[in-house]
């Protein structure tokens, strides 16, 4: 990809009379993400990644998309209408076959469509995740037995990838606040770090020296306790395909998609702010937070618009994805500018 920036597509492109209903959400949006910014001094700048240097690190990886053929089963057809719950989206859901055949998962391969013909190796049963630091009540849980206390529940969210496409995907998943509450934090956890498999014959691409593996990622636990945070089990009402990250992944829909670990083995609440594997790879271009920001371009592409997949026009992107609403009183007095 050139440094030099693409140029802004134009208005007609931006907001297509398709989209006027979402200009109204965006305005909405920006307002209160403006409104915020005021209320600490204007240092409310999200995620401002620096200029890549020739040798450095490409962008994270991410999950969703369309490249290449995909076989999903049969039964692939959308799942039933439901009622909209306080955090789902009625955007139109982006179909199976996009979001489980174009897929950022550099532990199978570097391309898109690397995934989705190489995560077969993945095996998903048994499995245990283990869940200890500060934490009054540590478990090693088995997949199954997670999925018996908390049984899955449906979130449709939009997803945007630092690459500037996205997604609208209809989850299956745990709020992992409640899983959270049930370890019983002490006073001392203030972070929760994750940790993917680490098994280069199930995992070829841990092979290369592409990233330090095992991935590695981290939220504070306000962050890992807000409503919409989410340990994923599933998507289109199926589980939750190996490519996809398969059986347990995490989901943060305010921030980019590579913040989105996959196949986690370990979560950790920890005293101090965790290391995170594209921060350690890039720690000038991707900071601990990495909250989706319009205002603010990537060294290499605009972020103020992006391409959903299935549509033709760039959109505009919303501040917090969308989710200013809900989320940005988080971050009232920081300046994300420096906490990027």
């Amino acid at each position: 990809m050139s440094d030099k920036k693409a140029p802004q597509p134009p208005e007609s492109e931006v907001t297509p009379e398709t989209l006027y209903r979402r200009r109204r959400e965006f305005i909405k949006n920006a307002g209160l993400f403006l409104g915020t910014a005021a209320a600490v001094g204007g240092g409310l700048y999200l995620l401002g990644p620096k200029r890549t240097r020739p040798g450095e690190t490409p962008p994270p990886p991410e999950a969703g998309g369309k490249a290449g053929p995909a076989e999903p089963p049969a039964d692939e057809a959308p799942i039933a209408q439901k009622s909209l719950g306080p955090y789902d989206t009625d955007e139109a859901q982006t179909p199976y076959d996009d979001v489980t055949s174009y897929n950022n998962f550099y532990e199978f391969g570097l391309d898109k469509g690397d995934p989705v013909q190489n995560a077969h190796t993945l095996k998903t049963r048994p499995w245990a995740v283990v869940v200890d630091g500060e934490v009054n009540k540590p478990q090693t849980v088995d997949i199954d037995q997670l999925l018996a206390w908390f049984p899955p529940e449906e979130r449709i969210y939009r997803m945007r990838c630092v690459e500037a496409w996205s997604m609208v995907i209809p989850w299956l998943g745990i709020p992992l606040g409640e899983l959270i509450k049930r370890v019983e934090p002490t006073s001392r956890a203030k972070y929760v770090a994750f940790t993917t498999l680490k098994d280069p014959e199930q995992m070829p691409g841990q092979k290369r020296r592409v990233l330090d593996w095992p991935y590695v990622e981290g939220l504070r636990l306000d962050e890992a306790v807000h409503p919409l945070t989410l340990l994923a089990t599933g998507l289109y009402g199926k589980a939750l395909p190996p490519q996809n990250g398969a059986p347990l992944r995490l989901v943060v829909p305010w921030k980019y998609g590579f913040k989105g670990i996959k196949s986690i083995v370990r979560i950790t609440l920890t005293e101090r702010q965790p290391p995170t594997t594209w921060n350690l790879a890039a720690s000038n271009e991707y900071g601990f937070y990495a909250n989706v920001n319009p205002a603010v371009d990537h060294p290499r592409w605009s972020q103020a618009t992006e391409r959903r997949i299935g549509e033709f026009r760039r959109r505009p992107t919303l501040p917090f994805n969308g989710y200013a609403e809900q989320v940005a009183s988080l971050y009232t007095g920081m300046d994300l500018r420096e906490n990027y």
